[in-house]
């Protein structure tokens, strides 16, 4: 680079010399080499040991385009010669270089280079001086860097507690322990990261290419840049909120990102409209300005009809406050490549498009563009949230043994107690991690809730948000698994000691230790690669979601009916509660699905249900908003065990949004994912019962309990 600024600010009649004046110095450095290493003295010295001092040549990557891509490569090939090159280099040498000694050829054509340089006073001692002490400063630079970077880790790694699973497993450790030599026997960790699909099943077409999220990471580091660059700009033009319209895997995980790390100073508030009932939709809508609020359409299929839905509304708040001309850049597009969504962007002019790795399932996908965009636009340090991550890929390597490997041997317990019958995995987390369970709700219901080979309904049963009582309150029967998220940097004593005394009891707990908020992506890795080993125990296939289709199907029903009729089937309760309690037995569990607004009233009235159920029947509860759940563990309530007991909450709505372009209101749409999902449980003959609420639902669902005694 030096030669050639000087050649064209010297003499016009040196261009030709361009691109030849590197070769022809190392050609002449190469002789000296020779001469050095060649003759009878150096001949003495490696009679007695001493080994060649091999030149290299360093960084042969072609910088300027108009010279040939291997040009560096080409003709500095020779004996004893090291050459260090960039990947692409390598791959265009691969493809067409010449592999023939060309070091030794033309010398005498170097050194009158070498004397044309100097003729025209280009000294090259000047300009190697200059290149040495450049790249002493930039090597000197770059080895600070290095040894920052291995103090850093080796901290890291002296303090990674965290990525070691704390267990008191009580007398299933064996079990457990046998489950771990069974999976290094068949190599399960190993085939994992060979995307071995036999892993799980013979048949590779049921997986398609499902395992991207083992080393998403690598791809998404390059776009670091690019992603703070776009918040930067969403920043300056001054939005305050980012709404994300999607559902399952395109939402939970945001939604954890946002409650746990949230959103930096100056950066938009994120927000995320995963409900079709329209009382939550305007909810939503009245808190926003749509001319200040950037929408993210967050869709894997980019056909799922909830976003698609959510879409078509706020397109129209928008083209109302901005003009249709301008209402595009209030929109970007997440979804796999190729999709009906990606086009949409393209054609009514979204700010952006991301077309996500397609190998990757969504449940999955927390760590691509699902998750980093939304995370990003509200001032999330990305790099500092991937950092971890890559250290627990490191921790659940091929090479370790299932004890060591943290996510290896949770996917152990979790699998191995699961076929022990102690399937109610429990999250407990610190308030700061306590939207975890929503995203790992999804991960194990729709992962492990299916048929085995032996087409025998089988699953890990996630029990997220459920009030933590003491072992003396008889709620908790054999079939618990405690997972405790431990944020260090907060007051946990209380919970410390209540699952203390239930280790105690006999439960078996495992703790995970947190020691800083942004070790939450490492938390989405180990749950992913655990979830991926339990499905190998487990006999499951852990990345399709079969029994999600039937409740869409029986939804398409319903609205079918609609669109002829006019109307829908009445929405009337269906048994009561006291009728539908009294089934439930030692080892079932309560679901309760309500397709109703959240308000802190429903919440608490909730709450005091689970207590109740829990106390008096000693089973597990879990609870989820509809039609959030069908896309998580809706999975698992059709395909799973036969242990579900099933509550579904409705009400009359107090009003109704249109839908533009659709054939229906988000009123018919919410009704009708409320009719199919029942009626599909129904079919499938589970025990099943809706409570259809009055204009207050809180207050009537608290009068129910108090009726319960």
């Amino acid at each position: 680079g030096l030669i050639e600024q000087q050649i064209q600010q010297g003499r016009k009649d040196l261009q030709d010399e361009l691109g030849n004046a590197a070769v022809a110095n190392a050609r002449l450095a190469y002789r000296e080499f020779q001469n050095t290493f060649g003759g009878e003295r150096f001949a003495a010295l490696q009679a007695r040991g001493a080994r060649v001092q091999r030149p290299l040549w360093a960084s042969t990557g072609t910088k300027n385009a108009n010279y040939s891509d291997v040009l560096y490569v080409d003709s500095l090939i020779g004996p004893d010669t090291v050459n260090t090159m960039p990947e692409a280099t390598l791959a265009a040498f691969l493809d067409h270089g010449q592999s023939t000694e060309a070091v030794t050829q033309n010398v005498e054509n170097a050194e009158r280079t070498m004397q044309a340089l100097a003729q025209a006073g280009i000294s090259m001692p000047e300009v190697t001086g200059k290149l040495l002490a450049d790249g002493v400063q930039a090597f000197s630079k770059s080895f600070d860097q290095l040894l920052d970077n291995i103090e850093e880790k080796k901290q890291r790694l002296l303090h990674d507690a965290q990525h070691h699973t704390q267990a008191d497993l009580c007398e299933h450790l064996a079990a457990v322990e046998r489950t771990a030599t069974d999976l290094e026997r068949k190599k399960v960790p190993q085939r994992i990261w060979q995307l071995d699909h036999t892993v799980w099943r013979e048949d590779p077409e049921e997986l398609a290419d499902r395992l991207g999220w083992l080393t998403v990471t690598d791809h998404m580091r390059g776009q670091i840049p690019a992603l703070h660059a776009l918040a930067e700009e969403v920043r300056q033009a001054g939005y305050q909120h980012v709404m994300l319209l999607g559902m399952g895997g395109s939402s939970l995980g945001p939604e954890v990102l946002r409650q746990a790390l949230g959103s930096a100073p100056g950066y938009p508030q994120l927000m995320v409209l995963d409900s079709t009932v329209p009382g939550w939709v305007q909810q939503v809508t009245d808190a926003i300005d749509p001319a200040k609020t950037l929408f993210l359409v967050s869709s894997k299929s980019g056909s799922t009809v909830e976003p698609n839905t959510f879409y078509t509304h706020f397109r129209g708040l928008v083209e109302a406050a901005l003009g249709p001309d301008r209402a595009g850049q209030n929109f970007i597009a997440i979804t796999d490549p190729g999709t009906v969504l990606e086009e949409l962007a393209k054609e009514q002019g979204f700010r952006r498009y991301f077309s996500n790795p397609p190998e990757i399932g969504g449940r999955y996908s927390v760590l691509s563009y699902f998750g980093l965009v939304p995370a990003a636009l509200i001032g999330v340090d990305l790099t500092r949230l991937l950092d971890p991550v890559d250290l627990m890929r490191e921790h659940c390597g091929p090479d370790l043994p299932v004890r060591d490997n943290p996510g290896a041997w949770l996917g152990a317990i979790m699998g191995t107690l699961a076929l022990q019958g102690r399937d109610k995995l429990t999250i407990v987390a610190s308030p700061s991690f306590d939207s975890f369970g929503l995203w790992t709700e999804q991960l194990l219901a729709e992962s492990t809730g299916k048929a085995n080979s032996a087409k025998v309904g089988t699953g890990i049963i996630p029990v997220a948000g459920e009030p933590l009582l003491s072992s003396e309150s008889g709620a908790y029967g054999s079939d618990r698994l405690f997972v405790y998220l431990r944020a260090e940097e907060e007051d946990n004593a209380a919970t410390d000691a209540r699952l203390a005394q239930l280790a105690a009891a006999g439960h078996p707990v495992v703790r995970l230790d947190i020691k800083d908020r942004y070790d939450l992506g490492a938390e989405f890795f180990r749950w992913e690669f655990a979830t991926s080993v339990a499905g190998a125990v487990l006999d499951i296939q852990p990345f399709d979601q079969p029994n999600v289709q039937g409740a869409k199907d029986q939804t398409d029903a319903v609205l079918a009916q609609y669109q002829s009729s006019g109307s829908l089937p009445p929405m009337e309760s269906i048994g009561t509660l006291p009728d539908l309690l009294r089934q439930l037995k030692a080892g079932d569990y309560l679901a309760i699905m309500a397709y109703l607004p959240e308000s802190p009233e429903l919440l608490a009235a909730v709450d005091s249900l689970r207590r109740r159920v829990m106390e008096k029947y000693s089973v597990a509860t879990t609870f989820g908003f509809g039609p959030r759940f069908l896309h998580s563990t809706g999975q698992m309530h059709k395909g799973g065990p036969d242990s579900g007991v099933f509550l579904q909450l409705t009400a009359d709505h107090a009003g109704d949004i249109a839908a533009p372009g659709k054939p229906f209101t988000f009123r018919v749409l919410a009704d009708a994912q409320a009719l199919g999902d029942l009626q599909t449980l129904q079919n499938l003959e589970r025990r099943a019962a809706r409570l259809h609420l009055g204009a207050n639902p809180a207050a009537e669902l608290g009068q129910l309990i108090q009726a319960l005694g």
